[in-house]
């Protein structure tokens, strides 16, 4: 599940952390990641969805095992899909409540695709 941090939060240890914030224009597969703890993605918009891309690339492709977080325009519907893609922590968008957020990975138990987390389809996995 995604970690979930509110709107003007800072997450805990955002101070030790070597933050990398990759342009939504940026090429994921040429970005520098030597010492890179967080690589944030941004949503500027709800109908901008590139960092869902970055993201899938940065984890499968590029091996990235560090935070990739969400910043932006982040809505909570949006949450399951960008956790399948890579991401583990979401700056919410102002005015929206985490406890919200957390209920809405309860709706949703399995997928019978295979994604960034669990890349097996369902029944390949037994």
């Amino acid at each position: 599940m995604i970690k979930i941090i509110a709107a003007g939060a800072a997450a805990p240890q955002d101070d030790k952390l070597n933050v990398l914030v990759l342009a939504n224009d940026a090429d994921p597969l040429a970005a520098p990641l030597d010492g890179v703890d967080c690589v944030e993605l941004n949503f500027p918009k709800f109908t901008d969805g590139r960092a869902f891309t970055q993201a899938r690339l940065l984890r499968q492709r590029r091996g990235f095992t560090g935070d990739i977080r969400a910043t932006g325009d982040v809505l909570i519907d949006q949450l399951v899909q960008m956790w399948r893609t890579g991401f583990s922590s979401a700056v919410l968008k102002e005015g929206k409540d985490p406890a919200d957020a957390e209920r809405q990975f309860a709706r949703y138990a399995a997928f019978y695709q295979g994604d960034a987390v669990v890349p097996q389809p369902r029944f390949a996995r037994g």
